[in-house]
């Protein structure tokens, strides 16, 4: 089963912004999107829950310098993009 992937408003607005600064990441965050919705715990995304102020939220990655934070909504097979950037911008 797939998962629904939520890109909110904010997010595409961030998104947008960082493909602007690195396009030449855009193929590894396509696939990063399409594994996620295959399966948002496979290993190669190095997914973990975040703590702190970011409690709730979870963290995969694009590559070793890029992240997303999102939130999984188990439940619904929903998962809500938060925010994309290098490891200092998303945390």
């Amino acid at each position: 089963m797939t998962w629904q992937i939520i890109f909110t408003e904010q997010y595409n607005q961030r998104a947008a912004k960082f493909l602007k600064r690195n396009p030449a990441i855009e193929r590894h965050y396509a696939k990063t999107l399409e594994l996620l919705a295959l399966n948002p715990h496979h290993p190669s995304l190095r997914p973990h829950a975040l703590q702190g102020k970011l409690t709730g939220l979870h963290s995969i990655s694009i590559n070793l310098k890029y992240r997303i934070t999102l939130e999984m909504i188990i439940t619904d097979h929903e998962i809500v993009l938060i925010n994309i950037g290098d490891h200092d911008r998303v945390y």
